[in-house]
């Protein structure tokens, strides 16, 4: 290769080569909005921070700190009544998770796969459940339980667990019922079709391709509706029954009496609990092949 050549073909790479961009400077409206949106978020997490860390205070009240220790954790263990709330809370929500996810994930496959103007008036019903104040939501169903635990003769809706269960999976359901219909109006059809075409069953269809193309959305909802019931506060207030008392309501008993460090302590685990449970639900649909876009939309069931 002479040397003419060699320079004509380094000529054409570097004209083929871009050149590089100019920075480009950031105004100061975008510094501003910036700067904003970090002072937002510091003022939305900032009380969760304080309990966090207060929940290593050492003293005999939350609000006096002491020092820094894990004595709160350690009082969890000696206290019996702060570990059986506890425990009916997650018990609670593991039931309520199961009752939302699988009356959800049948009614989100209806509204996908079946679509019409009933579709339509189902999603309002339950938008309508999802916006009711919890309050309306409380006072309905306790002369419900009432009614059907002791008119009616039904003596299981006589037991606390039973209770909350029931009214926490009311929310979980319609939010359940939105993320299944999300991820399933995204997904085509043609399989399930496709297996009616080859005279498949229809359980077996909706076992062996409808189940588990909405496998992520239905587990993703189960963690969601997790989270979202051990959080019932107001509704957890109105129907429970002695013995059955929900992390919740105890906190609200313990206000009265001034707060402690334990109840930090158990309020850090739980959180910690919460954003376990909403990495999983992310984790799950990422390794469905959906991008973060789509995790997103299908989480807030759009």
């Amino acid at each position: 290769m002479t040397v003419t050549q060699t320079e004509t073909i380094l000529r054409e790479r570097s004209a083929g080569t871009p050149a590089p961009r100019a920075r480009k400077h950031r105004s100061w409206s975008d510094i501003a909005l910036g700067v904003w949106g970090v002072l937002v978020m510091l003022f939305l997490f900032a009380p969760i921070i304080v309990i966090v860390i207060y929940s290593f205070n050492t003293g005999r009240l939350l609000v006096a700190w002491d020092g820094f220790g894990f004595d709160a954790f350690l009082t969890i263990l000696e206290k019996p009544a702060i570990q059986n709330a506890v425990r009916v809370s997650l018990i609670t929500a593991f039931i309520a998770a199961i009752i939302a996810t699988g009356i959800g994930t049948l009614a989100g496959i209806a509204m996908a796969r079946y679509p019409g103007k009933w579709s339509w008036w189902f999603l309002g019903l339950l938008l309508f459940v999802s916006v009711t104040p919890e309050i309306v939501d409380a006072v309905a169903l306790l002369p419900w339980m009432v009614l059907l635990g002791q008119d009616l003769g039904l003596t299981i809706f006589n037991d606390g667990i039973v209770r909350l269960s029931v009214g926490s999976s009311l929310f979980a359901t319609a939010v359940v019922s939105y993320i299944v219909r999300a991820r399933l109006i995204g997904q085509d059809a043609n399989l399930e079709e496709a297996s009616a075409d080859l005279y498949a069953k229809p359980l077996s269809t909706f076992r062996r391709i409808t189940l588990p193309l909405a496998m992520p959305a239905v587990l993703a909802g189960f963690l969601l509706a997790f989270t979202l019931s051990l959080d019932n506060t107001i509704i957890a207030a109105f129907v429970q029954v002695s013995g059955t008392t929900p992390w919740p309501v105890y906190v609200l008993s313990a206000v009265r009496s001034g707060l402690r460090p334990e109840i930090a302590a158990v309020s850090t685990i739980m959180l910690l609990l919460t954003l376990v449970a909403l990495a999983l639900v992310a984790l799950v649909l990422k390794r469905a092949g959906d991008s973060a876009t789509q995790i997103a939309r299908t989480m807030t069931g759009g």
